[in-house]
C-alpha cells in the first residue's frame, strides 16, 4: 500500500477503522496485467477471495489461459485435474503478489482463498482430503482453504484447522450456524495444540453472507405488501450481520477462547461476504458503510471497491451500537410471518447449488477447450 499520499480517502478510513479490505475476484488477466498489484498499492486491498463462480467467469473468458490449456491437452489430463491446475496456479501467483502484506501483518492479511470442490459440500471426509490436497498444491503459507459451513462442513473445519491449515469458512447465513462455526474453529485449535502445532500460524475467517439475506427477505416483505413490511426492507441483512458480530465478541471473550489466545491462537475474524448490493434502490456502498467494526474483513467485488473509493461514507463503527435495533428488526420481520430459519436454510441450499452449477459449467468449458486443443494438435 502506498503511504506517500496523506489524503484521507474512504478506503483509507475503512482500513483505519480496523476493517481489512479484500477483493472478491481473481483472474489470470488481473494477475498478469499488474492490476492486482496496483489495487494492493493504491486501494488498500490486503487479500483476495475466490469461489467457483469467479473461476468460471475468469477461465470461461479464456484470457490468459490458452498456453496452459494447450499444455494440459498435450498431457491428456482429466478435466478435473486441468481445472485444479489452472485455479491453483492463479491462487499461487496471487499469494506471491500478496506475500509482503502477509509478512508485514504476521499472517493476518495477505491471504488468498480457494474453495474445495463444491460437489463435496455434504461429504466431510472428502472435504478434508480435498483441503489437504489444495493446501499442498498451492504450497504457500498465505493460502486459505474455503470450506462451506454445511453440517458436513463443520467437522471438516475442525479436522483441517487441527492439521494447522488456515481456513476461510464460507456460506454462513444463520446466527446459529455461525456459532457452530466458531465452535468448530476452537475445537480445531484445541486439536492442533494437542498435536504440538504452533497456533500462531493458524488463521481463519468466517464468511457471513450479507446481500442475499436482504434479496430473499425483501421479496417476502413485498409479498406481505403492508406499509410496515415495506418499511423493513433493506434492514434484515444488516441486522443479521450485526448480531453475528455480537456473537463473535461474546465467543472470543469466553474462557475457552481466551485460554487458546494465551497459547498464541488468533481470533477467527468475521468476514462480510456478498457485499455487492443486489437492489438498485439501495446505495451501492450500503454493506460497506454500515458494517464497519474493528477486526473484520470486507471482501468486495471490484464494482463495490470502486464505489467505496469514490463515495463511501465511513463514519466510524456502525455495528456495535446497533444490537438492540438489529434484534428489533429481525423480530419485526418474524412477526409478519417470515421465518428466519426457513430463509437462512434456503439461502444455504441455494448457495451450495449455485457454486455447484458454476463448477459444472467450468468443467464443461474446460472440457470443450481441451478437446479443441487436442484436435488442433492432431
Amino acid at each position: 500500500m502506498s503511504n506517500a499520499d496523506s489524503t484521507v480517502t474512504p478506503l483509507k478510513s475503512l482500513a483505519g477503522e480496523g476493517v481489512s479490505i479484500w477483493l472478491d475476484d481473481l483472474s489470470r488477466k488481473r494477475i498478469e496485467s499488474g492490476n492486482l498489484a496496483e489495487l494492493i498499492e493504491n486501494s488498500h486491498v490486503v487479500g483476495v477471495t475466490t469461489n467457483p463462480s469467479i473461476f468460471q467467469a475468469a477461465i470461461g473468458s479464456g484470457e490468459g489461459y490458452e498456453e496452459q490449456l494447450a499444455d494440459l491437452a498435450t498431457r491428456g489430463v482429466t478435466v478435473d485435474e486441468a481445472v485444479r491446475m489452472m485455479t491453483t496456479a492463479d491462487v499461487r501467483a496471487a499469494a506471491d503478489i500478496l506475500r509482503p502484506v502477509h509478512d508485514a501483518t504476521q499472517g493476518r492479511d495477505g491471504r488468498v482463498s480457494i474453495e474445495v470442490d463444491p460437489r463435496l459440500a455434504h461429504d466431510t471426509d472428502a472435504t478434508v482430503a480435498e483441503a489437504k490436497q489444495l493446501s499442498w498444491l498451492v504450497d504457500r503459507p498465505n493460502v486459505m482453504i474455503k470450506i462451506p459451513a454445511t453440517k458436513a462442513g463443520l467437522p471438516a473445519i475442525t479436522e483441517v484447522i487441527g492439521l494447522g491449515i488456515s481456513v476461510n469458512v464460507t456460506l454462513i447465513f444463520s446466527l446459529e450456524r455461525y456459532r457452530a462455526v466458531m465452535d468448530a474453529y476452537l475445537a480445531g485449535l484445541e486439536k492442533a495444540q494437542a498435536a504440538g502445532i504452533d497456533l500462531a500460524g493458524i488463521h481463519s475467517v468466517a464468511s457471513f453472507f450479507v446481500s442475499r439475506v436482504d434479496a430473499e427477505i425483501d421479496k417476502r416483505l413485498d409479498q406481505v405488501g403492508t406499509d410496515e413490511a415495506k418499511s423493513l426492507k433493506g434492514r434484515a441483512a444488516l441486522a443479521n450481520a450485526r448480531l453475528a458480530y455480537e456473537a463473535y465478541e461474546e465467543v472470543f471473550a469466553s474462557e475457552r477462547a481466551t485460554k487458546l489466545e494465551t497459547a498464541g491462537a488468533n481470533k477467527q475474524r468475521p468476514l462480510w461476504a456478498s457485499t455487492g448490493v443486489k437492489d438498485p434502490a439501495y446505495k451501492d456502498t450500503l454493506y460497506v458503510d454500515e458494517l464497519v467494526a474493528p477486526g473484520t474483513v470486507n471482501t468486495m467485488p471490484e464494482g463495490t471497491l470502486k464505489a467505496t473509493a469514490d463515495h463511501g461514507e465511513i463514519t466510524g463503527d456502525t455495528v456495535t451500537g446497533g444490537y438492540e435495533q438489529a434484534r428489533a428488526d429481525l423480530k419485526a420481520v418474524d412477526a409478519l410471518g417470515i421465518s428466519y430459519d426457513e430463509v437462512v436454510q434456503q439461502l444455504e441450499d441455494e448457495g451450495v447449488a449455485k457454486f455447484d452449477v458454476a463448477w459444472n459449467d467450468l468443467l464443461g468449458t474446460v472440457a470443450n477447450r481441451l478437446a479443441g486443443k487436442e484436435a488442433q494438435a492432431k
